[in-house]
């Protein structure tokens, strides 16, 4: 009957026995939510506001690696002008990255 002595020192560190118990669980989700999860949220943020300021004329690289210039846009779905000959369709979501906006490639010109 061993364990019955201890049980009344357990009943009297209740908050305390709660913030040992919990504690670091909880610690540990805070720490990751601020290392994952929002690091996470805000770069899926500015690749959704990336994918909406898409427009024609703008030099982008698709997640394969394709370098084009968008010829025709949609809401779902992109044209590339790969050449002066080849132009392939993708979604708009496998954009990968803008290596330069319609604004660049025209003041380069200049």
């Amino acid at each position: 009957m061993w364990f019955l002595a201890d049980e009344p020192a357990a009943q009297a560190g209740g908050i305390e026995g709660m913030l040992v118990t919990y504690g670091p669980l909880v610690l540990m989700f805070v720490v990751l939510y601020f290392l994952l999860i929002r690091p996470q949220q805000k770069k899926q943020k500015t690749r959704s506001s990336m994918l909406s300021a898409l427009k024609k004329g703008d030099k982008v690289v698709t997640i394969g690696g394709l370098h084009g210039t968008i010829a025709e846009i949609t809401d779902d779905t992109i044209v590339l002008r790969v050449n002066d000959v080849t132009k392939l369709t993708f979604e708009r979501s496998a954009v990968n990255a803008v290596s330069a906006s319609s604004q660049a490639a025209a003041e380069e010109k200049k």
